[in-house]
């Protein structure tokens, strides 16, 4: 820091730079106004001005640099440059001077009592230095309590410096202001030294001494380190969090109960349970009386792991630490269940906790409504809501319209919908967006423009996700124009596209062909600063494959797994499929090999993909191997398996093991199609047999008969005449 020397007259011109310092006194002219205000500040004595004649170097021409020279002996001089500049500005900038004046007068009267020497006809002058600035601080407020005004002198201070002050100035400056009860003024010079990226570990240890060094007393010291992990947890510098409450430990003082609460989510929320619970365990030690939501935090991470049975116990034992569970920590549990599909057992908490006298709220019991809606359950879904008795909320009409939509059954979804606003339950945005979604799904994108209307009407604006439901649904009916139209629209509306959108458009231009417009939309996505995920990653992959540039989408899932994403059975079934479809069978088991070394199965899509490759390429004994070993690790083929084996095998007029397949799928009650019989005749033909579609339909009802399976073969026998 650069020390300068103090002067406290004719420094409220706010928004200058003021620069104190060792000059000689020079006269000037004043304007009289001017002259009467700053004049004001010392028991208004009035300054007298004369014409200037000073051949300074600072000086500007025809006279129009000023100065002032006071006579009092407590007068001190701001330098002819920095008038100049007061001058030449706005004289807006002096409206709120009587207060600055008010805040000097204290200042210097505080000092003076305080023994410091403010005349200046010795020539004697106060340095800005740090210690001085340090001493300063803390007389101004031992001897008024007020940390406002230690404060403005701080702010007043900086400026006259042209510098920011050091980092043990702002510390003084920061128990102060938690002295003075000013703690968000405190934070904000807390996060401004916390922010300070380019220091590195060493300047966050210096602040940590630097705090420890200023400290006024411990209570304080505690406060503020409280504050600084808090700041650090914001920040999302954890380590340093950690870091900064072992350093309270070692002073024998821990952070707030706050503190600890947030410290510990945000531990949770990293993946660091342990950590979390060494937190937990510290104030235990102490004998901190945490309550029943940081406990709480506890049980949704386990919840949200998947290690329910952990969540469950937790919450159980709450009693041995003093206090009852409360509704919150069961509704996690609830919710918990319910989205992983255990219905029975949420439900059946939802009647100990009315044995239990705990009052249930539309929140814990709405999870469940979900879940039963969400696999098809009405029945389920409308006895809990008719014996738990709550009025129906927004929540829960989204489930059963919901649930409506997804079995395309849009008639009662609509009657729901107006049901709901007869009641005087306003559809919100995410109600609009799941019907508008149930009638794009259906095909009825007029009915959903419809409902887009009335949103608008009802000054409800759509969210991200109300435009991907439309784009989507063009992207499917090939209407590019359209979706690139929408994709426009949301970000003119200031609405920011996220990956689900971006994927969505991409995922139309990849079935179009349109590879190029593909990755330009992927360029425009990271300067946006949407990060692609594995599912970006799938629609390229899948669309150079389908392109035929299998070796280019070979280098998309190595980029995939170079940025650290873990690619699904999806990403490594599109590159083995792509390989198998152009018989390159080493590179596909090269891809096969490299997923099974990540742990992942393969599953029927990856093994129809290169069974798809095999049949091909009439390789129907590989072909046949590894549908063997499929079965083997009991996976159960499917219809589309099936009937590319069929097809394989006819395709080189072995009709025997395609028979034996047909065999196969029926006695797993999958069903033959026309697909299966197109096959069958096709095999036929190739061993040269007269009328192979009689021959087929015969083979066909054979089959059928024997597993007792219905259906009408000539159908299928219609479709060659």
């Amino acid at each position: 820091m650069r020390a300068s020397s103090f002067s406290i007259i004719n420094v409220y011109t706010w928004g200058s730079k003021l620069i104190f310092g060792r000059t000689e006194t020079f006269k000037f002219f004043l304007f009289r106004n001017f002259a009467s205000s700053c004049s004001s500040v010392w028991e208004a004595e009035v300054t007298t001005t004369e014409d200037s004649t000073s051949t300074d170097e600072d000086s500007l021409p025809n006279g129009k640099c000023i100065s002032s020279e006071f006579m009092e002996h407590n007068r001190f001089f701001l330098r002819r440059k920095d008038i100049c500049e007061i001058f030449y500005s706005d004289f807006s900038m002096f409206e709120n001077m009587k207060a600055e004046e008010e805040e000097m007068k204290r200042i210097k009267l505080i000092l003076s009592n305080r023994g410091w020497n403010l005349g200046f006809g010795n020539g004697h002058r106060i340095d800005l230095n740090q210690f001085n600035v340090m001493r300063i601080l803390n007389d101004l407020f031992d001897e008024s309590s007020d940390a406002s005004l230690a404060l403005y002198f701080f702010r007043w201070s900086e400026s006259c410096m042209e510098s920011k002050h050091e980092i043990q100035s702002v510390c003084t400056m920061i128990h102060i202001l938690v002295c003075g009860n000013l703690n968000h003024r405190a934070v904000d010079l807390l996060l401004h030294l916390v922010r300070n990226k380019g220091g590195g570990e060493e300047w966050h240890n210096l602040l940590l001494e630097v705090l420890e060094e200023t400290r006024k007393d411990r209570r304080i010291l505690e406060l503020v380190y409280s504050m600084l992990v808090n700041c650090y947890v914001e920040e999302n510098m954890l380590s340093m969090a950690l870091k900064s409450v072992h350093r309270m430990k070692l002073l024998n003082i821990f952070p707030t109960i706050g503190v600890c609460n947030t410290l510990v989510g945000a531990l949770l929320g990293s993946k660091q349970m342990e950590l979390a619970l060494g937190v937990l365990g510290e104030m235990q030690i102490r004998g901190m009386g945490f309550n029943a939501s940081i406990i709480s935090l506890f049980i949704r991470e386990y919840c949200t792991e998947g290690n329910l049975e952990s969540g469950w116990k937790l919450l159980l034992n709450m009693q041995n630490h003093g206090f009852q569970p409360d509704v919150v920590a069961f509704t996690i549990v609830i919710d918990a269940l319910c989205k992983r599909g255990r219905l029975k057992e949420a439900t059946s908490i939802l009647f100990k906790l009315i044995q239990m006298g705990i009052s249930l709220d539309s929140v814990s019991i709405s999870p469940v409504i979900d879940g039963y809606c969400k696999v098809g359950r009405l029945e389920e879904a409308m006895e809990v809501w008719k014996i738990f008795g709550f009025p129906l909320n927004v929540f829960v009409y989204n489930s059963f319209i919901s649930m409506l939509c997804k079995n395309g059954k849009m008639a009662e979804a609509a009657e729901l919908f107006y049901e709901m606003s007869k009641l005087g339950i306003f559809p919100d945005c995410c109600i609009y967006t799941t019907i508008i979604r149930g009638y794009c799904k259906v095909g009825e994108v007029y009915k959903a423009l419809k409902y887009l209307g009335k949103m608008l009407k009802m000054g409800l604006r759509p969210a991200v996700t109300t435009y991907t439901v439309f784009i989507d649904n063009y992207c499917k009916f090939g209407d590019l124009e359209m979706a690139e139209h929408l994709f426009r629209k949301m970000v003119t509306e200031g609405l920011k596209p996220d990956v689900v959108a971006y994927n969505t458009l991409m995922d139309g231009y990849g079935k179009k062909g349109h590879l190029h417009k593909a990755f330009e939309l992927l360029d425009r996505m990271r300067s946006a600063d949407v990060l692609p995920d594995v599912v970006t990653y799938n629609i390229l992959i899948h669309s150079l494959s389908m392109r035929g540039f299998v070796k280019e989408s070979q280098e998309i899932l190595e980029e995939l797994i170079t940025r650290g994403f873990s690619p699904d059975v999806w990403t490594f079934t599109n590159v083995i499929g792509g390989f198998s479809k152009e018989g390159n069978f080493e590179e596909a088991f090269l891809v096969w090999s490299y997923m099974s070394e990540q742990g992942m199965r393969p599953d029927v899509v990856t093994c129809s993909a290169l069974l798809n490759g095999y049949c091909k390429a009439r390789r129907m004994e590989e072909a046949d191997v590894l549908f063997r070993k499929m079965l083997g690790a009991g996976l159960n083929p499917d219809l589309i398996l099936y009937n590319t084996l069929i097809h394989g095998f006819c395709s080189v007029g072995n009709i025997v093991d395609a028979c034996q397949l047909v065999n196969m799928m029926a006695e797993c009650g999958i069903i033959p199609n026309e697909i299966t019989y197109r096959g069958l005749v096709h095999g036929f033909e190739k061993k040269w047999v007269e009328n192979p579609v009689e021959h087929a339909a015969i083979k066909m009802r054979q089959i059928l008969l024997k597993y007792d399976i219905d259906v009408d073969v000539s159908q299928f026998i219609a479709m060659f005449h």
